[in-house]
């Protein structure tokens, strides 16, 4: 793999709702220049939104310099195609093949879970690490991979998804009392996926499971930090949870970190809290921290997109 730091990349992060513009001069470091709202109707309308947008802050940059996109969805390294429910516009186009003819620039795309990694493995907490694995715990749950600096792409996009697939407990021991833990119809048209349990809405739903109490994550989250016993048995039965497959997945990959992004990173007692179940679980043992909030919450996506786009 190499890197050209030195070359100016635009940049854009794109979800569901908005469409964040950047321009990057120097390697992790992102100048937010527009935000607008994301077409997800039209093809034709993203186009000419991403032609705008570029012809409006373009006057000072090289005219071929490359834009790097993060955005929702799965991106298929076999077809280029984005698949994002939320953006039905993408679909049935290879989204960096067709915008690098039109906008007469080299275009890469990666999946935001993906930037994120890719962020955190060359300039965030897994700087110059060797396994390096980003993971996402907001709304839900997701990941990234990225080995010796390069982001790992697999079979339709997947890689360190391990929101999804039944490995959830349905049984758990609490207070020497033995709970059920309900396997619930996912998105992906699965039962029992980490997906419903691990983020924040997770949260909410084990605790109005265990308590029949409706909550938000945050008031659960500040009811554990207080010492509330049915808030601490909600987060002592998500710990559990989500912890599991974690040290599974450490232990496939050899994870040299594992690096937390999304809305729940910002909690550092529970990544913490976190931290130690895995430790306390793999196979090898870590005397330092493995599981670490990451430096880029929230603008993972711009700042993987400027490592994304120097890449070759």
């Amino acid at each position: 793999m190499m890197v050209n730091t030195g070359t100016a990349v635009f940049c854009a992060d794109i979800g569901g709702s908005f469409i964040k513009f950047g321009l990057s001069r120097q390697q992790g470091e992102v100048t937010v220049l527009a935000k607008v709202a994301t077409p997800t109707q039209s093809w034709d309308e993203f186009v000419l939104a991403m032609q705008m947008l570029l012809n409006e802050h373009g006057a000072e940059v090289a005219a071929d310099a490359p834009l790097a996109i993060s955005t929702a969805g799965l991106v298929s390294p076999q077809s280029g195609e984005v698949m994002a429910t939320n953006i039905p516009s993408f679909a049935g186009h290879n989204l960096a093949a067709e915008l690098t003819q039109i906008l007469k620039r080299k275009v890469s795309v990666a999946n935001d879970a993906d930037c994120f990694a890719l962020a955190e493995a060359h300039v965030g907490e897994g700087q110059g690490l060797p396994i390096v694995v980003g993971i996402i715990l907001g709304t839900g749950v997701g990941g990234g991979l990225v080995f010796n600096g390069q982001l790992v792409r697999g079979h339709g996009g997947v890689t360190g998804e391990w929101g999804h697939g039944a490995i959830t407990r349905t049984e758990l021991l609490l207070d020497n009392k033995l709970v059920r833990v309900p396997r619930l119809l996912c998105g992906c048209g699965q039962s029992g996926c980490l997906d419903m349990l691990g983020g924040a809405r997770g949260i909410e739903r084990l605790h109005f499971e265990l308590h029949q109490q409706t909550l938000t994550s945050h008031q659960i989250i500040e009811g554990w930090q207080a010492g509330s016993f049915q808030a601490v048995q909600t987060l002592n039965a998500w710990l559990a949870l989500v912890s599991e497959p974690l040290t599974l997945m450490v232990n496939i990959l050899g994870a040299t970190r594992v690096v937390v992004g999304g809305g729940l990173a910002s909690v550092i007692p529970l990544i913490a809290a976190l931290d130690q179940r895995v430790r306390e679980s793999t196979l090898h043992k870590y005397p330092q921290p493995l599981v670490v909030p990451g430096k880029f919450v929230n603008q993972g996506g711009l700042v993987g997109a400027s490592v994304l786009g120097r890449q070759r």
